[in-house]
């Protein structure tokens, strides 16, 4: 590997870890917005509006996050067939389950899933979301009854036992996506080093259990309590 070819490989890695930080911690921040659908309806149903009609949110924030999540995606393709194109050699006697986890092995199988998932999720929400908005001109948030609808749009979208089913499958698969990814990340961004890769390994896997969990814990919730 020539010297250009290292440094390009380093910086394209360092990309992909700069766009998994962001998107984790847009994980967290989602999470605990959509945490108070539990707790409180009403702080749920403030806590949207705000994110729903902040310009700064909707004409700044969105479409970085946006571009985040097409160019992890685009950049996480790019770079596992990057790195099937560079093994020339082949060994009779390889058990890659000895040397790695099947988190760090499947990266791309995890990652497309939690892409399906995404696509759902924006035909769920996003999709209505700004066609509530922005075709229909309705910015009010608000239902007939004059209560704010998104506590019950979310509520209700919880309703069909298939789609609750695969919300839980595919934050399984985010949960196996972020045990790799988080301590990766923080290795290629040159924070996790020799004397804290352990401390960073163990934050990562409370990360990537605690916050998927949380998600299925929210399906649950409003799934279970209208049955």
């Amino acid at each position: 590997m020539s010297k250009s070819t290292f440094y390009t490989s380093i910086g394209y890695k360092i990309l992909m870890a700069l766009s998994g930080l962001f998107l984790m911690v847009f994980l967290l921040q989602h999470l605990v917005i959509n945490s108070l659908s539990v707790v409180s309806p009403e702080s749920f149903n403030e806590a949207s509006h705000f994110m729903g009609t902040n310009p700064l949110v909707q004409f700044l924030l969105q479409p970085v996050l946006i571009f985040g999540v097409v160019f992890h995606f685009i950049m996480g393709f790019f770079l596992d067939l990057r790195n099937r194109k560079s093994r020339t050699f082949n060994y009779a006697y390889n058990k890659p389950s000895a040397n790695s986890s099947w988190p760090s092995r499947n990266m791309i199988i995890s990652g497309i899933t939690v892409l399906a998932f995404l696509a759902i999720h924006f035909i769920d929400f996003w999709i209505p979301e700004i066609s509530t908005k922005y075709i229909a001109g309705d910015m009010s948030g608000l239902m007939n009854d004059g209560e704010f609808r998104y506590y019950h749009e979310l509520h209700e979208k919880f309703n069909a036992l298939p789609r609750v089913i695969a919300y839980v499958i595919a934050f399984v698969f985010l949960s196996l996506h972020l045990l790799h990814g988080f301590q990766s990340s923080f290795q290629s961004v040159g924070v996790s080093t020799n004397k804290t890769r352990s401390s960073f390994y163990k934050i990562g896997t409370i990360f990537a259990i605690v916050v998927p969990f949380g998600f299925i814990t929210i399906a649950l919730f409003h799934f279970l309590t209208q049955h």
